[in-house]
């Protein structure tokens, strides 16, 4: 297979660089119709219906057959056991990776997730009240496509937080049955296509109960509740379509994280770096999926070339090559810019879910840098070791949102309650303008239960 990786070459002197920028960007996050009705379908059945439809639906999408959803609950017995099972090495990674992701987020609690209050002059307490959910919901992929990682990222800030319970899905398809979606096979099987390293993470991580369930069906569990699935008040984690779009239609019902477009990554480089370390950067998420946007930011055009010479003697070596191929083919850019300075203003306009400044001096274009996921400064933080193992979360805004919302993290797993507390002597300071305004809008019980406060 004579594969071949072109990602569209841009130049910001070019007349034409607005028109074939906003193409290259342009990603339409809408699901087919298809899949909105079948998810609609799921989530009205399983909110009547409870385990009989969630035993149903993971017979038919998963082929895996159980007799009772409690039938298909892991146990804490069946972590340690996964745990104990993984070699040594995979287990000394988990428990590095799963203390420093720990460590970031407990830092994190201190610095923006505690209660606090004040006192004023006339002695009214005036404050905030942090409290942890008591319930969440982490979908992880599973069977041969499964990730550990996402687990830890989003069981451990939820650990970090308090909250009560941490109730892991995951599904766990029969060899060959079809995803959800299709019409997979009847199979007499309760175990199906288990990943050792997920259940292992949830030992590492703390997760409370879980259940081999996926697909929309699990969405709907965790958002209503059935007989055995316990209803969450936010569900968080990824999955495929039909997982983002019952996440999108339970909102409201529950919390939910974000609803995550493709993975992105831009790399802006001065050329100081070797170019075939930026090249395999942008492998690092065009492997993710055919849609996934692998961008270069660089004033260097004989580095550019550089680049493109490495991607092309890199991309044979790579067992997903088909995969980064497309996604280079039909998102990737290298973009020639007049400067630095232009390249921090075209990042800024793109928000990327994960930025690399490679260059030698980063510090120098981190304060320029405004929207951005996570950014990895200098040439030896690559954004798999954000992916893994430096300890910020990898649940990150994409498609531009980081424009207005953040990483996952432990606020996310936390709610604020106002806390105020008014003396008699501030009542009567605070009751004249609540009068004063209540009866500006004509709300004469608001006006009166301020006025009953006064001397």
């Amino acid at each position: 297979m004579n594969l071949k990786a072109s990602p569209a070459r841009l130049s910001t002197a070019s007349a034409s660089f607005e028109a074939d920028f906003k193409a290259r960007l342009h990603w339409s996050a809408e699901s087919d119709a298809k899949i909105e009705q079948v998810v609609a379908d799921i989530l009205v059945d399983v909110q009547a219906r409870g385990d009989e439809a969630v035993l149903d639906y993971t017979r038919r999408f998963d082929g895996l057959s159980a007799a009772t959803v409690g039938a298909m609950e892991l146990s804490q017995a069946d972590f340690k056991q996964a745990f104990d099972a993984i070699p040594a090495v995979q287990r000394e990674a988990l428990q590095a990776a799963a203390a420093r992701v720990r460590h970031y987020h407990e830092a994190q609690k201190k610095a923006s997730g505690e209660s606090w209050s004040y006192r004023d002059e006339d002695g009214t307490l005036l404050g905030q009240k942090v409290t942890p959910l008591d319930r969440v919901g982490i979908y992880v992929p599973g069977g041969k496509a499964a990730y550990p990682s996402s687990l830890l990222m989003n069981a451990i800030p939820a650990h970090v937080a308090g909250v009560g319970e941490i109730i892991m899905v995951v599904p766990t398809p029969v060899r060959g049955s079809v995803a959800t979606g299709g019409s997979g096979a009847q199979a007499a099987s309760t175990q199906g296509e288990r990943n050792v390293l997920v259940l292992a993470a949830a030992y590492v991580a703390g997760v409370t109960r879980a259940f081999t369930v996926g697909g929309a069906q699990a969405v709907a569990a965790l958002a209503y509740g059935t007989e055995t699935i316990p209803k969450v008040d936010k569900i968080t984690g990824p999955g495929n379509a039909y997982v983002a779009s019952a996440k999108k239609r339970v909102f409201g019902t529950v919390g939910i994280d974000m609803i995550a477009g493709p993975s992105e990554i831009l790399v802006l480089a001065d050329g100081s770096t070797p170019a075939d370390w930026v090249a395999m950067d942008l492998f690092s998420q065009a492997e993710h999926d055919e849609l996934a946007q692998s961008i270069l930011l660089c004033p260097d055009a004989a580095y550019i070339e550089r680049v493109q010479q490495e991607i092309d003697r890199l991309l044979p070596s790579m067992p997903r090559a088909a995969i980064i191929a497309a996604s280079l083919n039909g998102r990737g850019a290298l973009i020639h810019t007049r400067s630095m300075e232009e390249a921090c203003e075209i990042s800024n306009r793109i928000a990327p879910e994960h930025l690399e400044v490679s260059s030698h001096n980063p510090q120098r274009w981190e304060p320029l840098l405004k929207h951005a996921g996570a950014i990895f400064l200098g040439a030896y933080t690559s954004e798999s070791l954000g992916d893994y193992c430096a300890g910020p979360n990898h649940v990150l805004p994409t498609s531009g949102t980081a424009r207005f919302s953040s990483p996952l993290g432990v606020y996310d797993f936390q709610k604020r309650s106002s806390l105020i507390e008014v003396s008699e002597e501030g009542a009567q300071a605070l009751g004249r303008i609540a009068v004063t305004l209540a009866e500006g809008e004509g709300l004469a019980a608001h006006a009166e239960a301020a006025r009953l406060r006064l001397r």
